[in-house]
């Protein structure tokens, strides 16, 4: 019985996750590349993933505990105002209309932010590069293509040596945010791919 708990659980979490991929494509809000589509939803996820899988990398934040860190968000977006569904109270305040044009705006804003200061981190292990920014980038270059840098910095190029204490705090900090916000990413793109909104 002990088996299938553990088993259980992680099954049902995968169930959850990946059910909004199947839904089929309706009368999709629009974003700057196009419509906002499944793969949007696949990328969002996947970014999720990646960030979550990183705060577990001993390597990125040797002698620090990264969970028991607080977190830094971006403050210069309301993403998480903008983004909250129509007559949700998740954010505080009680939102009469989705408002999608800000919302999507918003959350380029945010991937942009993230996406520069991800890609000035040292990084000799390449274990940011080969997961949270290269989902990153695949979800700014499908699906928020406005929010792209001018020149999409290689993060190879970058590579660094660093054992400053205070960068991998801030490293630390940056990517719990960066993980909660990415939360609200998800939702706001699940939500637009369904269309709700648009009843």
């Amino acid at each position: 019985m002990t088996l299938m708990k553990l088993y259980f659980t992680p099954v049902l979490l995968f169930l959850a996750l990946s059910c909004p991929v199947w839904v089929v494509s309706r009368s999709l809000p629009m974003t700057d590349k196009g419509q906002m589509n499944n793969s949007c939803v696949f990328y969002a996820r996947m970014l999720l993933k990646n960030i979550t899988n990183a705060l577990k990398q001993p390597k990125l934040f040797s002698g620090i505990n990264c969970t028991s860190q607080n977190m830094e968000l971006n403050l210069e977006t309301r993403t998480p105002t903008v983004c909250s569904p129509q007559g949700s109270t998740c954010s505080g305040i009680t939102t009469s209309a989705f408002d999608q044009e800000s919302c999507i705006m918003d959350i380029g804003r945010d991937l942009s932010h993230y996406y520069k200061f991800l890609s000035a981190q040292p990084d000799p292990d390449n274990l940011l590069g080969s997961s949270v920014l290269y989902s990153l980038r695949e979800l700014m270059e499908n699906c928020f293509t406005s929010s792209l840098p001018t020149h999409l910095i290689s993060n190879e190029a970058l590579v660094k040596v660093s054992n400053h204490f205070d960068e991998r705090l801030s490293l630390c900090k940056v990517m719990k945010g960066f993980q909660v916000r990415t939360i609200t990413i998800n939702r706001a793109i699940s939500y637009m791919d369904l269309g709700e909104h648009t009843n």
